[in-house]
């Protein structure tokens, strides 16, 4: 059990670092898309300037709105950063620890409380562009949720149960990439949209919300609502190469990697689109096409056992 406490820990470091080292990579890559010169003076190949944005802005003062609810206002930006490190226990360490039989219900839990935290972190702000921000993100989070529990249903029927080790040892080489491209890719579109990504960062529009529900924080509050977001990128593509591609854990962090990268390129290609296509995109494309896999799947259960 100490054994798995410090694997946890460990691993739990390296998240954090990721996620310093993901903001450098994100800016380097849009520096080039869009034809500019990013980081480059903090350090060697500026190496530094995670660390120097990290101190900048958490011993940067802390104010508060003056109508805005005290307690909740600051619990919600650590709730949001504890939440997200919280369920990288799922991932079955080599030390022995960290495996939880219902790793994937535990994902969509955490996925759901997480969405409580973007409203309360708008709603307690008590400022009307964070309120329309908070209130963007749970109308799509709706939306888009019902496909991601029903394509988690779908695989947990093939593999026979809900544990990420038992993903990872049941395929070789994508195999469940290949034979469910389409909740795949339905995947990447949730993944986009769960991280408050571009094309789909409805509820951080600096266009029309100025910065949506995060507005109203700055300093810490800001950094640590910061974090969440690229942590929760992290677990949404590790969760996605756990599932579809599988394989050694160790293997697995290679293709990470590549989905690291779609999130800069997405960001780098394409513009914002109108909230009503995303609402139209997960009601009227991604939930039919999810429930006649489901069918599908459960029709092909039904008869090898009858």
């Amino acid at each position: 059990m100490l054994l798995g406490f410090f694997d946890y820990v460990f691993l739990i470091v390296c998240v954090l670092l990721s996620v310093a080292f993901f903001t450098l990579f994100e800016r380097s890559g849009l520096g080039y898309a869009q034809i500019r010169r990013g980081p480059t003076s903090v350090g060697p190949s500026s190496l530094f300037q995670p660390f120097s944005d990290a101190i900048k802005l958490l011993v940067s003062e802390i104010e508060q709105p003056s109508g805005s609810n005290f307690i909740p206002y600051f619990f919600c930006p650590v709730l949001s950063l504890f939440l997200f490190l919280a369920i990288w226990e799922v991932v079955p360490f080599l030390g022995g620890g960290g495996q939880i039989t219902f790793s994937l219900l535990f994902f969509l839990c955490i996925v759901g409380v997480g969405s409580y935290v973007v409203m309360g972190s708008g709603w307690f702000s008590n400022s009307k562009y964070a309120l329309l921000g908070c209130l963007r993100f749970i109308a799509q989070a709706v939306s888009y949720e019902v496909s991601l529990a029903l394509v988690i249903i779908i695989l947990a029927l093939v593999a026979g149960g809900y544990s990420m080790s038992g993903f990872l040892g049941a395929q070789f080489g994508g195999f469940y990439f290949f034979l469910f491209f389409s909740p795949a890719a339905s995947w990447v579109v949730i993944m986009l949209a769960e991280s408050n990504r571009t094309p789909f960062d409805f509820a951080e529009g600096e266009s029309e919300l100025v910065s949506g529900f995060n507005v109203e924080y700055g300093g810490g509050g800001f950094a640590l609502l910061f974090m969440a977001e690229y942590a929760r990128m992290l677990m949404m593509s590790f969760f996605f190469c756990g599932i579809f591609i599988g394989g050694v854990i160790e293997l697995v962090c290679l293709p990470v990697i590549a989905i690291v990268f779609l999130f800069i390129w997405v960001r780098g290609l394409l513009p914002r689109l109108r909230y009503d296509v995303l609402m139209y995109l997960a009601w009227k494309d991604l939930l039919p096409l999810t429930i006649c896999y489901f069918i599908f799947v459960v029709g092909l259960f039904a008869i090898y056992i009858f």
